[in-house]
C-alpha cells in the first residue's frame, strides 16, 4: 500500500495513530530528526507498533526516557511480546522452545512458560543473536514432532546503523523451514493486522478511527491495508521538512 504525501496529513481527522519505530522514530539507539514533533502532533493519541522481537516494552520505554520522551511501556506494542501472548492463548504455562533474546526468555518465564529444548508444545522464532546450528537442530526436531510454530517477525533483515543488513527473525525462520520443509505456522508481526488491532485496544480507539504511520510500505503499508485504514508514509531524514507543512500545528 503506497502512502499518502506527508503534506496532506490531517492529524485532526483521526482519533488514533499507530506509529512504526525503526526508520520512523529512531534508528537503533538514535532518535531521528522530527520524531518529537511527530509524536507531539498526535496530541498523545498514539501507540508505537514495531516488529521488534528482541526487546521488551520496558526496555524501549527506558530508551525513550533517555531521549527525554516519557512514553509508558503500555503504549509500545512489539511483535516478540505478541508472539508470547499468542502462545499463551493456546498453551498457557506450556512447554516452549524459544529462539529469542535473554530479555524475551525472562519475560516468557515470568509469564509461566517452561523453557525447554525437547518436548515443546510451541516453537517461537524471534530475533536471537546467539542463533546456532544446535538451536536450529533443536527447533527442527520440535517442529517435526508436531510443535506449533509462531514466527514473531517476518522481516529477513533491517538496515543497521553502519548500512549493513542486520538479520531478523524471518531469516531464522527461513533457515528452520529449509530444514523441516513447508510446515503450518503463524506469523505474528507486521504486516499481519493483529498487531495493529492490539495497539488500537491499548489506546482505546476503534481501528477504523486510526491511521498507520511508517516508512515501509511492505510492512506498515500492507498492515494498514489489511486493517482497512490509511497509511502515511514517512521518508527517513525528511520528517522535519514534511512536518513543517502539516495541516495541524505541533502542540
Amino acid at each position: 500500500m503506497q502512502g499518502e504525501c506527508f503534506v496532506s496529513f490531517n492529524f485532526a481527522a483521526h482519533q488514533g495513530f499507530l506509529i512504526d519505530l525503526d526508520g520512523t522514530l529512531a534508528s537503533g539507539h538514535h532518535l531521528l530528526p522530527g520524531a518529537r514533533d511527530l509524536l507531539a502532533a498526535t496530541a498523545d493519541r498514539f501507540a508505537i507498533v514495531s516488529n521488534d522481537s528482541e526487546h521488551t516494552p520496558e526496555q524501549l520505554a527506558r530508551r525513550f526516557r533517555e531521549w527525554r520522551l516519557p512514553i509508558p511501556a503500555e503504549r509500545i506494542v512489539l511483535a516478540g511480546v505478541a508472539a508470547l501472548e499468542a502462545a499463551a492463548e493456546t498453551h498457557p504455562s506450556g512447554r516452549l522452545l524459544l529462539l529469542g533474546s535473554p530479555a524475551l526468555r525472562r519475560l516468557a518465564r515470568n509469564m509461566g512458560f517452561e523453557l525447554v529444548e525437547r518436548g515443546a508444545d510451541t516453537v517461537i522464532v524471534a530475533r536471537d543473536r546467539q542463533f546456532s546450528y544446535a538451536k536450529l537442530a533443536m527447533a527442527a526436531r520440535a517442529v517435526r514432532d508436531g510443535a506449533e510454530v509462531l514466527v514473531a517477525c517476518p522481516d529477513l533483515s533491517h538496515p543497521g546503523a553502519d548500512g549493513y543488513p542486520v538479520p531478523e527473525a524471518g531469516a531464522l525462520a527461513a533457515a528452520l523451514f529449509a530444514v523441516t520443509g513447508p510446515v503450518p505456522h503463524r506469523v505474528i508481526g507486521k504486516p499481519q493486522p493483529e498487531l495493529f488491532r492490539h495497539a488500537c485496544t491499548r489506546i482505546g480507539v476503534a481501528p477504523e478511527q486510526c491511521v498507520v504511520i511508517g516508512d515501509n510500505p511492505r510492512t506498515d503499508g500492507a498492515g494498514a491495508g489489511g486493517l482497512g485504514v490509511p497509511f502515511w508514509q514517512v521518508v527517513p531524514g525528511q520528517l522535519p521538512e514534511l512536518l513543517r507543512d502539516t495541516v495541524t500545528p505541533v502542540l
